[in-house]
């Protein structure tokens, strides 16, 4: 049950009334214990006469001059016994006030900021991952009242993520009834050159329809993040290219990274496959930092013009002229591996291979 009363206002308005007071109590016990006491007045002034007791006037010399004795007596008291001497009495209560003040503006300021602050590392948590754990209902009011607002838009992004892929998928599965009615009807086409090219568009179509389930498929996917030796699967990958007949060498050397390993072979697989379709080689080169780790897949292909290479990553975008469908491939393999990345908390790239060609840099965090 939220209480309305407790709102940060009423927090930071307390807190600061709170301050004050407790500086007031300061200054006045100060005062009662350190401050100059006030003489006892005579019987006459205690009995009820009016006006002031009767000051007898100090003694003289015969020079005129003031006796030491009347000397003495204009001098102020002493402070009593036990007591240390008062020093700076003006600056006592306002340095009471300061600090009473500065400690009630630190306590605000970090009731004022740590709600912002568990917004902004959610909001970090929920453009990596959508499942990840909603805001607890704790705090003042506005506080809650945020909290409860953001769980309720992650949920509801959840859910239109979620229908989007079902329905797509939905579309890309049913489609493929019917595309396999046309293939078969196509094979009794008797026309060499319409049969070829009606077979290959519905062969490019299938492979659009499939493309389209692997990417929905890799955006429902959601892994826990663990310690997984990369070397080993850029190792594995490369010796089953080469037994595939494939011309394809790894470097270097890693530690394990925290990652997601089935993320990161959907990654490198991409990237892997993209180098053979394109150049027919590939070079893994891993470079191990303490903070990072970035793996380099080279090929001495025909490249992409700089201009293209952050489209290249956009659904089903292909580059024409170097790279046609002649190739193979229906462009979705390159988005499929950045968002792979990206669930990981690194990022992909693309950079021009020294002397010709394309290297896509994977770059991961050491988490």
């Amino acid at each position: 049950m939220i209480r309305s009363a407790d709102t940060l206002f009423a927090r930071l308005f307390g807190g600061a009334l709170l301050a004050i007071i407790l500086a007031h109590l300061l200054a006045f016990a100060w005062f009662h214990y350190y401050g100059p006491k006030m003489p006892p007045p005579d019987a006459r002034w205690e009995s009820g006469q009016s006006g002031h007791p009767p000051q007898p006037p100090p003694p003289a010399r015969q020079d005129g001059t003031l006796a030491d004795s009347a000397m003495d007596a204009l001098r102020p008291p002493p402070p009593p016994p036990g007591r240390p001497p008062i020093l700076g009495v003006p600056f006592i209560p306002l340095l009471f006030q300061l600090i009473s003040l500065v400690i009630a503006a630190w306590f605000g300021a970090k009731a004022l900021s740590r709600p912002i602050r568990r917004m902004s590392e959610a909001a970090e948590r929920l453009s990596e991952n959508l499942d990840s754990l909603p805001l607890s209902l704790n705090g003042p009011r506005e506080a809650r009242q945020a909290a409860l607002t953001f769980n309720l838009m992650q949920e509801r992004i959840r859910e239109q993520v979620q229908q989007r892929g079902r329905m797509l998928a939905a579309v890309s599965h049913d489609l493929r009834t019917p595309l396999a009615r046309l293939k078969l009807r196509v094979e009794q086409i008797e026309e060499p050159k319409l049969h070829g090219q009606m077979t290959q568009d519905l062969n490019d179509m299938i492979a659009m329809l499939d493309a389209t389930l692997t990417y929905l498929n890799e955006q429902r996917t959601s892994e826990a993040l663990q310690y997984f030796d990369v070397q080993a699967l850029i190792e594995s990958l490369t010796e089953n290219a080469q037994d595939n007949g494939d011309d394809v060498q790894a470097s270097g050397t890693c530690r394990p990274l925290k990652s997601q390993p089935m993320a990161l072979r959907s990654c490198l697989n991409n990237l892997i496959d993209n180098a053979l379709r394109y150049a027919g080689h590939a070079r893994v080169m891993i470079e191990d930092a303490s903070d990072r780790l970035v793996v380099r897949v080279v090929d001495s292909g025909p490249g992409i013009p700089a201009n293209l290479r952050e489209a290249v990553f956009e659904p089903f975008y292909r580059v024409e002229g170097s790279r046609n469908r002649n190739s193979g491939g229906v462009g979705i393999g390159m988005t499929i591996a950045r968002e792979a990345a990206r669930r990981m908390g690194g990022d992909l790239r693309l950079e021009e291979t020294p002397g010709g060609g394309l290297t896509a840099v994977l770059d991961l965090p050491r988490i």
